[in-house]
This record gives C-alpha cells, sequence and structure tokens, in this order.
C-alpha cells in the first residue's frame, strides 16, 4: 500500500514555514505517496486548505490525528517533546535534526523506535546531493532577507544619486562570511547599488565575490581556512588577531555590516567587539545572521532588534521564515528531491538505502538504532598524473641535439633556388605577382601563428571578410574596359564566373563581419 505522508503545522514560536507546499504536494501524488497536511499549516506561508485539497492533499484536523495516521512525516523545525511523544514505532521522520548539539532529542527519538533522516545531516560534498541541499536553499533565502533587514534599519538609499537635492553617497555594505548565505547577500547588496565588501576565512571564494559585484578584502595573513562540506574551519591565534585588525579598519568605514560566520558543532565566532560597534558611525547597521549560535557580534541578543551606541544590531533567528513562501517552496523540493531517491520505484513506498552514500550520511536513526555519525565518505581518488614523456635516447649515431638550424637553412636553400629558377623562366609580369604572392603567405602565416588559439575563430572571420577584395577583381570583370574605343565583351563563361565571385565573397565578407560580432558580444556584459 502507499505509504502517507504527513505534514503537521510547526509549533516553534513565530515559525510560518510548512515542510511542503501545494505545488510539490502533486509531485509526491505522482510518486505513489498519498499525503496529509494538517489544517492550517500553511496559512502563514500562502498556502490554503483549499491550495491543498484542489493538488491531491487530505486536510486533517489537530496535530495527533495526523501524526497517527501518517508513515512519514516532513517537518521544518527540531520536533519538540510532544511531538516526539506522538511518534509511533515504524514512523519515518524528515526534518532537521542537528544530531550533535541535540543528544536527548537523539535518544528520545530512538526510544520510539523510529528512523529519522536528518536533512542538516546531507553529506554536502556530494555532487548528486546538491538537489536536497536545504541547508543552502535556506541560507541563500537568509541572505537575501538579511540585506532587506539592513536596508530597512538603514533608511537610506543603497546606491549613490545626483538629485535636486544635492547628491547621496551611495552605503557601504561589509559582509563577514561568504559561504551561502555571504554570496547571496553581496549579490543583494550589489544589486541595489551599494559598494559591497567581504572577507572570508577561504581564499578560493574571492573570485566568488567579485563575479556578484564584491571586492573580497584580504586579511594580512597567510593561513588555509577550508574546514571541508562547505564551512570553514577555526584559525590560529595569529590568524584571528589579524583578522580583527581588519574587522576593526572596516567597522570604522562602513555603514553596514552583515555577519555570517559559523563552524558546525561551535558556538559562532565573535567577530565584532563592542569596542568596533562604537567605531561606527551613528545610524549604522549590524546584521548578525549567526544570532541563534550566540551571534557574531559581542552586543548581539538573539531574536531582538536593538541600538547601540548609535547602532542598530539585528539579531533576527527567523531570516528564513520571514520570507515563508519561498522558502517553504525551496524546502519542500529539497524534500521532493529525497523522496525520489528514496522511492525510485515510484510506488509510494521508501526504502532507506544504508548501502547510498546520500541516504546514509542523512540517517541518524534506523529503525530505533542510533546510526549517526556515519562512516567516512569514500570519495573517487584524484587522477593520476601523467608521467612525463621520457626522451628518446639517440640512436647510433645520430646527433643528440636537434639539427633545426640545418633543416632551416636547406629549406630556404630550396625555397631561393627554387625562386631562382620561376624569375629565369616567367615573363616580368608574372614574377611580379608571384612575388607579392610569397610575400602574403608569409606575412599571413607569421601573423596568424602568433595569435592565441582562443582569438582564432575571430582573426579568421575579420581576416576573411578583407580578404574579399577579390570582389574588386570579379567587378573588373563585369565591367568591361574600354579599348581603342570599343568596348571589349569578356567571354560569357568569364562573365558569369564573375557573377557567382562576387556572390560567394559578399557571403564571405558580411559572414565574417557577423561572427566577428558575435564573438566580440560574448566579452561584453
Amino acid at each position: 500500500m502507499p505509504q502517507v505522508i504527513g505534514v503537521p503545522k510547526e509549533t516553534a514560536a513565530g515559525e510560518k514555514r510548512v515542510a511542503t507546499v501545494p505545488e510539490v504536494v502533486e509531485k509526491l501524488v505522482k510518486l505513489g505517496f498519498k499525503v496529509s497536511v494538517e489544517s492550517g499549516a500553511g496559512d502563514a506561508a500562502n498556502c490554503s486548505d483549499d491550495s491543498y485539497r484542489t493538488t491531491g492533499a487530505q486536510i486533517v484536523d489537530g496535530a495527533a490525528k495526523l501524526w497517527a495516521e501518517s508513515d512519514i512525516v516532513f517537518k521544518v523545525c527540531v520536533p519538540t517533546a510532544e511531538e516526539v511523544g506522538l511518534m509511533h514505532e515504524g514512523q519515518t521522520l524528515i526534518t532537521f535534526i542537528w544530531p550533535a548539539q541535540n543528544p536527548e532529542l537523539m535518544q528520545q527519538l530512538a526510544a520510539r523506535k523510529v528512523t529519522v533522516l536528518a536533512i542538516d545531516a546531507l553529506p554536502r560534498m556530494l555532487s548528486r546531493a546538491q538537489k536536497m541541499d536545504a541547508l543552502t536553499s535556506q541560507a541563500g533565502v537568509a541572505g537575501y532577507r538579511a540585506v532587506i533587514e539592513a536596508a530597512n534599519a538603514f533608511g537610506r538609499f543603497f546606491n549613490g544619486q545626483i538629485t535636486a537635492a544635492g547628491k547621496v553617497q551611495p552605503a557601504k555594505v561589509f559582509i563577514a562570511g561568504a559561504g551561502v548565505a555571504g554570496l547571496a547577500a553581496i549579490g543583494t547588496a550589489a544589486s541595489l547599488g551599494a559598494i559591497v565588501r567581504a572577507n572570508d576565512t577561504r581564499a578560493e571564494v574571492a573570485d566568488q565575490v567579485v563575479s556578484l559585484g564584491g571586492e573580497f578584502v584580504k586579511v594580512d595573513y597567510e593561513e588555509e581556512g577550508s574546514g571541508g562540506g562547505g564551512y570553514a574551519k577555526v584559525m590560529s591565534e595569529g590568524f584571528l588577531q589579524a583578522q580583527r585588525e581588519m574587522y576593526a579598519k572596516q567597522a570604522r568605514e562602513v555603514d553596514i555590516i552583515i555577519t555570517t560566520a559559523l563552524i558546525p558543532g561551535k558556538p559562532a565566532p565573535r567577530l565584532i567587539t563592542a569596542e568596533m560597534v562604537q567605531s561606527m558611525k551613528p545610524g549604522s547597521v549590524i546584521v548578525d545572521m549567526a544570532a541563534e549560535r550566540g551571534g557574531n557580534c559581542e552586543l548581539t541578543e538573539p531574536g531582538k532588534s536593538v541600538v547601540k551606541h548609535g547602532v542598530t544590531i539585528v539579531g533576527y533567528t527567523d531570516l528564513a521564515s520571514r520570507l515563508a513562501k519561498q522558502s517553504s517552496t525551496l524546502y519542500a523540493t529539497n524534500l521532493f528531491r529525497l523522496s525520489e531517491e528514496l522511492c525510485k520505484t515510484k510506488d509510494g513506498v521508501i526504502n532507506v538505502n544504508m548501502d547510498d552514500d546520500a541516504i546514509r550520511g542523512l540517517t541518524v536513526i534506523k529503525e530505533g538504532a542510533i546510526t549517526w555519525p556515519p562512516p567516512a565518505l569514500k570519495l573517487p581518488a584524484p587522477p593520476a598524473a601523467k608521467p612525463a614523456a621520457m626522451p628518446k635516447a639517440p640512436k647510433h649515431g645520430e646527433a643528440s641535439a636537434p639539427a633545426s638550424a640545418t633543416r632551416t637553412a636547406v629549406m630556404f636553400g630550396i625555397a631561393a633556388l627554387a625562386f631562382w629558377f620561376v624569375g629565369a623562366n616567367a615573363p616580368a609580369a608574372f614574377l611580379g605577382h608571384f612575388t607579392v604572392f610569397v610575400l602574403a603567405v608569409f606575412v599571413g602565416y607569421m601573423v596568424v601563428w602568433n595569435v592565441t588559439p582562443a582569438l582564432h575563430t575571430p582573426l579568421m572571420s575579420v581576416t576573411n571578410a578583407i580578404s574579399s577584395i577579390i570582389a574588386i577583381g570579379a567587378l573588373v570583370q563585369i565591367a568591361p574596359p574600354i579599348m581603342g574605343g570599343a568596348v571589349a565583351r569578356p567571354e560569357a563563361w568569364i562573365h558569369w564566373l564573375a557573377w557567382v565571385g562576387i556572390a560567394l565573397t559578399a557571403v564571405n565578407m558580411f559572414g565574417g563581419f557577423a561572427v566577428t560580432q558575435r564573438m566580440l558580444e560574448m566579452f561584453r556584459k
């Protein structure tokens, strides 16, 4: 029988998201599942009960009935003790769990003999797991919303303007951390016209910052900061000191600071001190996206927006929930992609395959047995470098050095002999044309040979267009010359051959410039 997916109403304070939306319900039904949604579960995300009904979902009154009738439960937030008490043996729960931070919850869930898939435990280094990566989708929404909250608290334009009332300077935004949330914030702030700067311990993200319109601010200290899984690692004290000096300088210069720095399993690192806040200009804004884990700013109050030393410090912990419709849609899509992996037979029955690296990483409890942490992933070994080609040993009696100079001299000698032979036997008029031809071939060869291969297409298209000077010769053949007062008519086959030449060279000419124009457009923004 098809299994029932239950979607309860989130009970966390202020949570507006819902684990699935009507558009995704229709797709889940096509996979063979039955879908039940608690009445009012999607109201805060603009998903009415009627919209769920029209896509094939059943509306259930009350959380207790929904949990009792569901084989699989989709949730957003970590389940509460009351919700754990509603679970029954054999049930499957898919939600955020954070197993390292919630050991007591893990024991409570294991005691219910259920299977739990923690969407936050997805092995993010697997490329095929990206479609199920809810951390990334929610972080992107949060990064966008952080800029909107900053703009709301800032009270000025982000972009510079020149008006009749005077010139408005663009806002300066500094973003600490260029992960998914940070990159989303960079792109949003830059699109609003702000001058954006960003920093990250991972040097490899510098190009991504620049590509989104920001400036990468480097710490004057050499140390690699990649920690795996898309996160940064804990840095040395020397690096942290240099980083603090850089942050202090940015705090004095910029109008808005957005912090996103998190390290898995640890409190958020303190990046912005009280002294830095005091040094900021009055009316400045700090949006601390790490407020839920203690905050990157020393003066952050989680869940609140406060003003200290004339600086507004936004410590909201529900940034993604403040765009409930968008974040719910993305999260629902992540869970649908996971459902596709769990139900490849499309018969409405999931198979938690522990031999699948992605599913194994997600599964923190299997039928009451705690399976977290998962074994280390066996990543494919990098391809072996090709051995350098060994130089061939010279044969007996063969010179070891290449005789390039001798070969070149012989070739030029043969060419000079051939040229002399032609000059001694050919008419004078032919010799002049032949000399121009040889020089043109030599010059053309040298010009093209020294051009990088990446430019061969536009180069050849231009040279094709220029070489269409041959059309002039065809026109001369069509327009007969006047000789001794009489018009010398060319032979018919020459006349028509000239027309064909003009047609072909016209295609060559206009086509060459058209290709060149298209190639140049590729390099323009």
